[in-house]
């Protein structure tokens, strides 16, 4: 079976006071709908949002000077035409593009999280958008051919071209368009559709044409030098008008097959054209300075040179997108608001300068008799409003070959202009020739809302800062998913230091905020790696932790993300085994003659009866978390350690005979902390859980080589595994002779002790192995489900008579504490692409249980396993050497017997645990003793320092060594008496050397 793409789960914070109504970034994408008079927008928050437009309050051409309008602005009244109606969360990442389809009931949008969707606004049902394409890269553009079709076009930076079926019938046609030369310029950056013709563009600097019916290629056009960043098809097909990064605007011939005009009137990269015209007689085009321009070439009977091109608005920012409807003009810049301006007419009675009109008449008179007059689109100018003449600096020149404007100046300035101005080039005369629009300010601002722009994720990894575009601070809780306070306006850099800890944790999740939401990545592969202590933890309910219980924060997280799915996959599961039941109890009531009217059957190891079919079930065996160990070992290979918990038992091995914890090495899983993050091993009958066996300290001693082949190892595995050695006091938490988890384990001299061979049953292992390929899973979290239920029917097949027990065992709120999350948040599976990330999965947390048909299709068996088994990805364990010297020498050193004092220990070690092994060290417990529940305990009477420094008994290693040691080799530590408890100081040790011995040569004999 094909193994996935690798999936991750992300989780989006709600933002404190969020209401629908407007963007939280930048606009990419415009539409509009002149039918039922909506605008539709698409941002990079990924939301979609419609407003209705008012038209009785859209001014009419020459009505913005009017007196009415005036009195408005003096009064500060607002004519808003515009309202919002409704909005969606289409994409988890920006929006490039959207386009209506299907009459205008149907919203495309294309996204950078790679997919093609549609949204139905006007639907009865309301549903959210329905994905009908993927891209195997960001999805830039998407075009309709008209509004009769039942298909889109969209282009992404894979170098495809998809033509989709809106009705949900996948892809219908591909196109590849590798460029020539170069196949990653291939890009589709712009594209524009009819039902004879696709025009494509990109980075290539080529207008591709395509035939949408058979995917072929009709031709190229080659002219620009730079990215096409829009095309526009005639509604004929045999016009393309292009504008690109090269600052023009070409209009290309399909029939000539050549460019026919270049249009200068820009001094900056195009972004955006648009024209509702279907000739394309009337067009606007707006750049990256912000100028906004409409260009009239109606009437010229394809001299456009005779056209006009006026400067209208002039934004901030660059322009992404215009669209025009009525007498209004709407843009999209980077900011979350969408401004409308009015338009301005340009038909036959525009009132232009007296020099431009003499020109324009001259041009009228020199045309044929029967040549066309230039009309208008627009509606004629209200009765009695007074229409205002047309700014001279806001006429720009239309081509460098262009006569019109004259070569003079815009009337104050009697000097000659120069012949081959390019677009709103600077002229000579600085004052006087700068471009000026018609409009300074717009009719009406869409206001949008505030969006996260920047982040600060804090050193324990719990906590991060935001910083949005209103200029507000915000500190938020990663695993609660709320914020925590707000700090106002003020820097993020100022607020960090005064919220940050002195602390190191390991990376386990991913922040985003590119959406303008605080999104939360989780990736299997580091998900699980960071812990915390559970006595750092500020709960609302008070839960008993055993000593030194660490929480995993990934684990933390998911279980609650995904509670709801718990308890619909609980209910599901006894469901199943209700019915497996149900035939076992038949079957035994047939089987018996004279049946007796009660039958006792004994509970379940660890059943306890006050739990409720609706709580968290136990596994069989009644497994509860077992107190981590702790072991400090020498960073020379040494002896493995012995197993710590034989005898608890848990249903998860049987499952899956994978490497995973539970068959980690016993040196792996008596690393300190290791039992937080490991299922215990097995045994053959269930039983109650056990504390761990108290471990002996071996005495250090000399490594052998490495075992040469894998049997050998496992042979070392199982010797010492039965070997035991002397106990002492601290041997009951501490153990020597740990190595890093990177290099090989030697052979101990203890482990000479002769053993019994190991019996293997070959026909158990034989039938396990045939089973296991008779029966495949699903490599999804349905795998793990199914892996569940073929565990009851194996059982059912073994013991007929055996009712059978859920092996559904998630974690306990003592592994996990209870985490009451908001309903709303947003829980988001994605896969792994070559592109980026492809969303499989978008649902919030109280919806995750309504939805486990489909959790279960398309979510990751990583998941299921972590859920549902309590059980996560293997993972060595991640250690920290260092050495231990006394003070000055005021108190007893510490050294093994092979004379080595380098150790090493799991990074979430902390200091009170080295204290405490210094303490056996040097203080030892008498034998035979009882200990004194009122004697102090070590870190009471012992300090430890680095670098000088009195260390934190709760500071751990691997915060010590980023904060305090700040270097790579190993730690050195020295640990001192503070004067609360006197510690016996022995001896120092003589040594002296006989006349024999040094006439012999031989070694001295040592005297106390």
């Amino acid at each position: 079976m094909a193994k996935k793409a690798r999936q991750r789960i992300s989780y989006v914070l709600e933002l404190p006071n969020s209401s629908p109504g407007g963007h939280r970034l930048g606009v990419n994408g415009l539409a509009v709908d002149r039918d039922n008079a909506i605008l539709y927008s698409g941002g990079r928050d990924g939301v979609i949002c419609a407003w209705n437009l008012n038209r009785d309050l859209l001014a009419p051409f020459g009505s913005y000077s009017s007196v009415v309008d005036s009195l408005s602005r003096a009064n500060g009244t607002s004519k808003n035409a515009t309202r919002f109606r409704a909005q969606t969360q289409a994409h988890t990442h920006w929006i490039n593009d959207i386009a209506l389809a299907q009459h205008h009931q149907a919203v495309v949008s294309a996204s950078s999280d790679l997919l093609v969707k549609v949204w139905r606004p006007h639907g009865s049902d309301n549903k959210e958008p329905a994905t009908i394409g993927q891209h195997a890269d960001y999805v830039k553009c998407v075009a309709t051919p008209s509004q009769s079709t039942s298909w889109v076009a969209s282009g992404g930076l894979d170098r495809k071209i998809y033509l989709w079926d809106l009705a949900g019938g996948g892809k219908t046609m591909e196109i590849d368009v590798s460029g020539e030369d170069i196949t990653e310029k291939g890009s589709v950056y712009a594209l524009s559709v009819t039902h004879s013709i696709l025009a494509s563009g990109g980075p290539e600097s080529i207008v591709r044409l395509w035939d949408p019916n058979t995917g072929k290629r009709i031709t190229k056009f080659v002219g620009h030098t730079d990215n096409i960043r829009a095309i526009l098809v005639n509604e004929s097909g045999d016009m393309v008008l292009t504008a690109s990064s090269d600052q023009t605007v070409k209009v290309w011939s399909v029939t000539a097959g050549r460019c026919m005009h270049t249009l200068t009137m820009h001094n900056d990269s195009v972004w955006s054209l648009f024209s509702d015209d279907p000739e394309l007689g009337v067009f606007y085009s707006s750049d990256r300075s912000g100028l906004v321009v409409k260009t009239d070439v109606r009437g010229t009977l394809g001299e456009l040179d005779d056209g006009i091109s006026i400067a209208v608005a002039h934004e901030n920012e660059g322009v992404s997108k215009v669209v025009a409807l009525d007498n209004s003009i709407w843009t999209a810049t980077s900011r979350s608001s969408i401004n409308r301006w009015a338009n301005v007419d340009t038909s036959a009675d525009i009132q232009l300068p007296e020099v431009f009109k003499q020109h324009r008449a001259s041009i009228a008179t020199t045309r044929s008799r029967d040549s066309v007059v230039p009309h208008s689109l627009s509606p004629p100018p209200l009765n009695g409003s007074a229409k205002k003449t047309i700014p001279a600096k806001s006429i720009l020149r239309i081509s460098n070959t262009a006569s019109f404007p004259p070569a003079i100046t815009r009337e104050e300035d009697e000097s000659p202009a120069p012949v081959a101005r390019r677009a709103s080039q600077i002229l000579a005369d600085p004052v006087n020739s700068a471009v000026e629009p018609v409009h300074q300010l717009p009719e009406e601002t869409i206001e949008g809302q505030f969006g996260l722009v920047k982040h600060r994720l804090l050193n324990d990894r719990r906590r991060v800062l935001t910083l949005d575009t209103a200029g507000d601070v915000l500190l938020w809780d990663l695993i609660k998913c709320r914020t925590i306070k707000s700090f106002g306006k003020r820097h993020l850099e100022d607020v960090e230091p005064e919220v940050n800890t002195l602390e190191a944790v390991a990376p386990w999740c991913s922040i985003d905020t590119s959406s303008g939401n605080l999104t939360v990545v989780l990736e299997p592969f580091n998900c699980f790696d960071a812990e915390m202590y559970a006595d750092e933890l500020t709960l609302e309910e008070p839960v008993d932790f055993r000593d030194d219980q660490r929480i995993n924060l990934g684990k933390w997280v998911l279980r609650y993300l995904f509670a709801n799915l718990i308890d619909e996959e609980i209910r599901r599961d006894e469901a199943f085994r209700h019915k497996l039941n149900h035939a076992v109890e038949k079957r035994m009531a047939a089987g018996r003659p004279n049946p007796g009217m009660v039958i006792a059957i004994p509970p379940p190891a660890g059943w306890s009866a006050s739990g409720s079919p609706g709580t968290t079930p136990r596994p069989n065996g009644a497994m509860v978390p077992i107190t981590p160990g702790y072991a400090i070992g020498v960073a020379t290979p040494g002896s493995p350690l012995t197993h710590g918990a034989d005898g608890l038992t848990t249903p998860l091995s049987p499952l899956d005979k994978r490497q995973s914890q539970v068959s980690r090495p016993s040196v792996e899983r008596e690393d300190y902390f290791s039992d937080a993050i490991n299922t215990p091993e097995p045994v053959a009958t269930p039983g109650p859980a056990q504390t761990p066996a108290p471990a002996a300290t071996p005495t250090p001693e000399a490594a052998k080589p490495p075992a040469e082949n894998g049997k050998d190892k496992e042979k070392e595995k199982d010797k010492d595994k039965d070997n035991k050695a002397p106990s002492t006091p601290f041997g009951k938490k501490f153990r020597m002779g740990m190595s890093f988890g990177s290099k090989k384990l030697g052979r101990s001299a203890s482990s000479a002790a002769a053993e019994k061979p190991a019996v293997v049953d070959e026909k158990a292992e034989e039938s396990e192995s045939s089973s296991n390929h008779e029966k495949e899973f699903e490599d999804s979290f349905l795998g793990v489900v199914q892996k569940i239920h073929n565990e009851y029917e194996k059982q059912l097949s073994d013991t007929p008579d055996d009712l059978i027990e859920t092996r559904i065992c998630p974690s306990l709120p003592n592994d996990t504490p209870v985490l009451k999350l908001p309903a709303g948040t947003k829980v988001i599976v994605q896969e792994e692409t070559s592109g980026g990330s492809a969303e499989l999965y978008r649902g919030t947390v109280a919806t995750v249980g309504q939805d486990a048909d489909v959790i279960e299709q398309r979510g990751p068996q990583w998941l299921g396993e972590v859920l549902l088994l309590n059980a996560i990805p293997p993972k060595d364990p991640v250690k920290v050497s260092f050495v231990l010297y006394p003070w000055k020498d005021e108190l007893p050193a510490i050294t093994a017997a092979d004379g080595n004092n380098r150790l090493n220990a799991n990074r979430m070690l902390r200091v009170k645990k080295i204290l405490a092994y210094v303490a056996e060290r040097i203080d030892p417990p008498v034998e035979g003793q009882e200990p004194d529940p009122e004697a102090l305990k070590p870190e009471e009477y012992l300090d430890l320092y680095c670098n000088e420094q009195l260390l934190p008994i709760t500071m751990t290693l691997a915060t010590l060594r980023a904060h305090v040691w700040k270097g790579g080799n190993d730690i050195v530590l020295h640990y001192k008496a503070n004067g609360r408890k006197e510690i016996p100081i022995p001896p120092p040790v003589a040594v002296e050397e006989t006349p024999a011995a040094e006439a012999t040569g031989q070694p001295a004999a040592t005297t106390a």
